[in-house]
């Protein structure tokens, strides 16, 4: 089944898209400068991260304990 129709595996991969973005950002800054274009989709995603990074580590960890135990 594709992460498309189901909504936890679709809520997994918004999640890892957004902490890698984040990642990627932080180490390669020059990547990510466009903020405007294609790039600027990743560069969204990396602001994201950075500014409500405490709900995206409660995501991260609520989604690892629900992969790992249901």
């Amino acid at each position: 089944m594709s992460a498309l129709f189901n909504f936890h595996s679709f809520l997994t991969v918004v999640l890892l898209f957004i902490c890698t973005c984040t990642f990627v950002k932080i180490q390669f800054p020059a990547i990510l400068r466009h903020k405007t274009g294609f790039q600027g989709f990743f560069w969204k995603a990396a602001r994201i991260g950075e500014r409500l990074s405490p709900w995206v580590a409660a995501g991260c960890f609520a989604m690892g304990v629900s992969i790992l135990f249901f």
